[in-house]
């Protein structure tokens, strides 16, 4: 028996509320840059409050691309427990500045050392399924049978199933095999890390994330996943050759199937993620004039605890010593 212990997540979701509030003002003015770098400003802020010796493992890039949360930077005051840190300021930039729905901010953080760097990875093949169906399907397997073993835990038929894909060209022959197959589809033009929380989350729409995105997302989704307890089952799938050289040479096994273990190894990892534009996933930032309203996940993966949090945040208070203008 224990006592109950920090929860480091609780932190986390005041740096992704911060993150949404700066980023949720760009919403559809066509300015992707400048809501990210509004969200990664107030994200940045918050963390140095944080006592944690945080080390960013998934991050904005490298160094001299992004002056904020790059990867390889040091987090927090230095006088709390070493951690691994996972960021994405505004995942789904392009969401966000179209207007369009699940642009989120997202924080996961796990022991250091135990979260897998991608190193020069851009893209990676993913399959994505809820507690019910781990271990019941393999990458390498038809998209019909996972899709039969899916439906199979969740005790469904497969025209019940609802699969989240990017809407991507390299994708043409995954949908096709997924609609004669016969299950349902949702396409997204971004979002993957929405995604793959949607696949494992008991009360979303979506049964089971199919397809090749982001690898940084992959390893900032797998805290989520498996906090939940569900399964991503990946493999780098570099889009270029120049990625594949890249790659090569970081010394990292292409060929390597990338499981929620080995994406993240510890148990005690730590997530949250809050709404920005709304949508199926998360409900957004909406502005009262006097104050704003946000609406987070938080996930502890050591004691499986869920937490889904509305807040409230009132301007004539907060903007007394907040040194982000909101």
């Amino acid at each position: 028996m224990e006592a109950p212990q920090h929860n480091l997540a609780l932190d986390l979701v005041r740096v992704t509320e911060a993150a949404a509030l700066a980023a949720g003002r760009w919403l559809g003015k066509g300015a992707k840059e400048e809501g990210d770098r509004a969200a990664v400003d107030a994200m940045r802020l918050c963390f140095s409050t944080l006592d944690i010796a945080g080390r960013v493992i998934i991050g904005e890039g490298e160094k001299d691309k992004a002056p904020m949360l790059y990867t390889g930077e040091l987090v927090g005051t230095g006088r709390g427990p070493a951690v691994d840190i996972a960021v994405d300021p505004v995942e789904g930039t392009n969401l966000l500045a179209y207007g369009r729905p699940n642009a989120i901010a997202v924080v996961g953080a796990a022991p250091s050392g135990s979260m897998y760097n991608p190193g020069p990875s851009y893209y990676m093949q993913k399959l994505v399924v809820p507690a019910e169906a781990k271990g019941m399907v393999d990458l390498d397997a038809p998209v019909a049978h996972n899709l039969a073993q899916v439906a199979k835990a969740l005790g469904k038929k497969v025209e019940d199933l609802v699969v989240f894909v990017l809407d991507k060209p390299r994708h043409k022959q995954l949908i096709e095999d997924i609609r004669h197959a016969g299950a349902r589809i949702q396409l997204h033009t971004d979002g993957d890390v929405a995604g793959a929380l949607m696949a494992v989350d008991p009360l979303a729409n979506v049964d089971v994330m199919m397809g090749t995105g982001g690898t940084p997302e992959g390893v900032l989704a797998a805290c989520a996943i498996k906090a939940l307890g569900g399964e991503i089952l990946g493999r780098l799938d570099p889009q270029s050759e120049m990625e594949r050289r890249r790659i090569l040479e970081y010394d990292v096994d292409i060929t390597q199937i990338l499981t929620t273990d080995t994406l993240v190894q510890s148990e005690d990892v730590f997530f949250a993620a809050t709404g920005i534009s709304g949508g199926t996933f998360l409900a957004g930032v909406t502005y009262t004039g006097r104050g704003a309203t946000t609406h987070s996940l938080v996930l502890r993966g050591k004691t499986g605890t869920i937490r889904r949090i509305s807040s409230t945040h009132q301007w004539d208070k907060l903007m007394r010593f907040s040194s982000i203008r909101y």
